[in-house]
C-alpha cells in the first residue's frame, strides 16, 4: 500500500468526536454483516480485520465488542503516532470473550488492491469516505471486489447540517463547506458529500449489495465542546473556500459559539454507513 498526502487529524480531535460517532453509528448494518461473516468458508480461522485510515482506532473499539469469535485487526495509517495509540487502545476481547490481536501497517491506502486484501474477513474505515477521490474509491471497490471482501464504510459527510435555531448564514456557508469538500487538493479532487453514492455505485457496478443507512450527529447541550470546535472548522473551511463571506461568518460565529456555550444551539451533521457485501446475493 502506498503512502500519499493525507490530511493529518490530531488525537484530540478524534477524542473529542468519538462517543458522538459512536452514537451515530448505524446499528442495523450490524446484522447482515454479522450473518455474511458468519457464512464465510474460512469462519474456523476467525476474522482479519483492516482498519483503513484508523487514527486512534475508534472503529474497532466501537466493532470489536460486537462482534463474536476471535479477530486480528490490522490498523492502517499514515501517522506513526496515531498508528502507536491505536493499537495500545484495541480492546482484546470480542462480544463472546474470544481473542482479539491487532498489528500496525503504516501508509495511506489510495491504492489499495485485491492482493493487498488477501486473507482479510473485512475491510472497515470511519469518516475516510469523502476524502478520497473517484478514482480511489474505483479502486476500493475493485479491490474488495477481488479479494472477495465486505466492507464497513461509516461516517462519510454527506452535506447536509441543520441547526435549531436556524440562521440566515446558514445555507451559505454550508454549501461553501460542501465546495470545499468537493475542492482540489494536491491535484486530487475529492468527492466529499458524493462520496456515499459514487461508492455505492462502485460496488454495486462489481455485484456488490450495498446498504446505506444514516448515521448523523446529534449535537445538543451535553456535546458542547464538540459542537463548538466543529463549528470553528466548518465556518473556517467555508470561508477558505469563499474568502468574501469572512466578515459576516466572524459574527456568526460569535453568535454561534455563544449559543453553544449557553446550552441554547442544536445541530445535525449529516453523515451514512456503507455497508457492502459482495457476490451476486451478497448475504444481505
Amino acid at each position: 500500500m502506498s503512502t500519499a498526502d493525507a490530511p493529518r487529524y490530531t488525537p484530540e480531535w478524534l477524542r473529542l468526536r468519538e462517543d458522538a460517532d459512536a452514537a451515530a453509528r448505524a446499528q442495523d448494518l450490524l446484522g447482515p454483516l454479522r450473518r455474511r461473516l458468519a457464512d464465510r468458508p474460512q469462519r474456523s480461522t476467525g476474522l482479519v480485520i483492516r482498519d483503513l485510515g484508523c487514527g486512534t482506532g475508534s472503529m474497532g473499539r466501537w466493532l470489536i465488542a460486537r462482534l463474536d469469535g476471535p479477530q486480528h485487526w490490522l490498523l492502517h495509517d499514515r501517522d506513526p503516532d496515531l498508528l502507536r495509540r491505536a493499537a495500545a487502545l484495541t480492546p482484546r476481547t470480542a462480544a463472546d470473550g474470544s481473542r482479539v490481536t491487532v498489528a500496525t501497517e503504516p501508509g495511506d491506502i489510495t491504492r489499495v488492491t485485491a492482493a493487498d486484501l488477501a486473507g482479510t474477513s473485512l475491510v472497515t474505515a470511519s469518516a475516510l469516505l469523502d476524502l478520497l477521490t473517484g478514482d480511489e474509491v474505483e479502486g476500493l471497490a475493485e479491490a474488495c471486489a477481488g479479494a472477495g471482501c465486505p466492507a464497513l464504510l461509516a461516517l462519510s459527510v454527506v452535506g447536509r447540517v441543520e441547526f435549531t435555531p436556524g440562521d440566515p448564514l446558514d445555507a451559505a456557508l454550508r454549501d461553501a463547506f460542501n465546495a470545499h469538500q468537493r475542492r482540489s487538493d494536491g491535484g486530487r479532487r475529492l468527492l466529499g458529500p458524493d462520496a456515499v453514492t459514487a461508492a455505492s455505485e462502485a460496488f454495486m457496478r462489481r455485484g456488490a449489495t450495498v446498504l446505506v443507512r444514516p448515521s448523523p450527529w446529534r449535537l445538543g447541550s451535553g456535546e458542547s465542546t464538540l459542537t463548538a470546535e466543529w463549528l470553528r472548522g466548518w465556518v473556517g473551511a467555508a470561508c477558505e473556500q469563499r474568502p468574501e463571506l469572512s466578515v459576516r461568518a466572524d459574527a456568526y460565529l460569535t453568535r454561534r459559539l455563544a449559543a453553544c456555550a449557553a446550552g441554547e444551539l442544536q445541530v445535525v451533521v449529516g453523515h451514512s454507513d456503507l455497508l457492502a457485501l459482495p457476490g451476486p446475493a451478497g448475504g444481505a
